[in-house]
């Protein structure tokens, strides 16, 4: 772990899956950010990784997408799709 300036450690990253999901159903990230109530900023932050979520935002985002929370976010990054169907990169 990074410590920051005020000498804490950092947390470790968090990837997520969120901009994937946005755009398989065609969401901007206001349309995001209007169901789940928060303001379009903290979509884009969160899409970085330069924010990590709440327990209760991670589960809203959770039941907006009908999708486990952990399809959503992880510790470790994720496959890409194109591995996962075609067996590697091309």
């Amino acid at each position: 772990m990074v410590a920051k300036a005020s000498g804490r450690p950092s947390p470790p990253p968090l990837y997520n899956r969120l901009a994937v999901l946005r755009a398989e159903r065609g969401l901007s990230r206001q349309d995001l950010a209007a169901a789940v109530g928060v303001n379009y900023q903290t979509i884009g932050y969160l899409e970085r990784g330069e924010y990590h979520p709440s327990l209760d935002l991670a589960f809203r985002l959770s039941e907006f997408f009908g999708l486990p929370i952990e399809a959503i976010f992880s510790r470790t990054p994720f496959t890409p799709l194109s591995e996962k169907v075609y067996g590697g990169s091309a």
